[in-house]
């Protein structure tokens, strides 16, 4: 093994990889770097729940069930909200962000700190978009390994979603009598 050929192979890539990523940003901070962290962490995460899925001999549907599509949607829609904008989740979110002002009924708005290890955490959490993606991971995996029990939880957000939207009706048709 040459321990100094690995090395000069090891800057080269480095250096190639700085380029790519400032030609890449042109001019803007976009942490490429904590994405690639994002994107193996993320591939680890999944591959995780699949080999937990197989070890339990778990096997995969032929096809989705539209009812299982229609809830997992909601309750992803749900629980991503509740992580990425709830004022009673902001703990979770305060290492790696920064509070700005409310948004929206008992939602926050939150920006990531720009220290480049918690910039890519804190764009995961206030981004339901990008929380989306590890949700439905996770109520899938869920869905395979324990399915009452997360058919369940995912009931309870789809109801709470429900709950929600009714809420807004609500203010919505109380402020349209008090005009």
């Amino acid at each position: 093994m040459n321990t100094a050929a690995d090395h000069r192979l090891a800057r080269r890539l480095h250096g190639l990889l700085q380029r790519t990523g400032r030609q890449y940003a042109a001019g803007h901070d976009r942490p490429l770097g904590g994405y690639l962290a994002a994107m193996a962490g993320f591939t680890a995460y999944t591959t995780a729940w699949a080999t937990a899925a197989r070890l339990r001999g778990r096997p995969l549907p032929d096809r989705p069930e539209p009812w299982d599509l229609v809830l997992t949607s909601v309750a992803t829609f749900r629980l991503s909200r509740l992580l990425t904008k709830a004022s009673v989740t902001s703990p979770l979110r305060a290492p790696f962000t920064r509070y700005v002002a409310p948004q929206g009924p008992a939602e926050l708005h939150e920006e990531a700190r720009p220290e480049d290890a918690k910039h890519t955490v804190g764009e995961l959490a206030t981004c339901p978009f990008c929380m989306s993606v590890w949700v439905v991971c996770t109520l899938t995996a869920g869905q395979l390994l324990w399915p009452r029990a997360t058919r369940t939880a995912m009931g309870a957000l789809a109801a709470l979603a429900g709950a929600d939207t009714l809420q807004l009706a609500y203010s919505t048709l109380e402020k349209t009598a008090d005009e």
